[in-house]
């Protein structure tokens, strides 16, 4: 999985594109924890391109979200498709991780 990071005035968003399984979950925490390292406090993860998601790719989320909320911050969840909605749903992690239609409607100014 690859992860490509876009800096915005009230946000940071990282994408990723591919599996979000054990082998990918490692590296979105790396990238997430450098981000709030470096003044980030709102991340966005954006799952558009992400076509498949395991407990390791959820852990990694729960990872990250509490990252960002011991830096003052907080972690949000946009463009999830079906199957990485259903891990959420099964697990009933999309009340904790609340996904929105997109990056600008998870964060939005003002």
């Amino acid at each position: 999985m690859q992860f490509t990071v876009e800096r915005h005035d009230t946000y940071t968003e990282v994408k990723g594109e591919g599996r979000l399984n054990m082998v990918a979950a490692p590296k979105l925490k790396d990238v997430v924890a450098t981000e709030i390292g470096a003044g980030s406090r709102q991340i966005v993860v954006e799952l558009g391109q992400t076509e498949f998601m395991d407990s390791s790719g959820l852990g990694a989320l729960i990872s990250c979200l509490k990252l960002a909320r011991q830096a003052s911050g907080d972690l949000r969840i946009a463009n999830v498709p079906p199957q990485v909605l259903m891990v959420l749903q099964l697990t009933s992690m999309d009340r904790v991780l609340t996904p929105y239609p997109d990056a600008v409607s998870a964060f939005p100014a003002g």
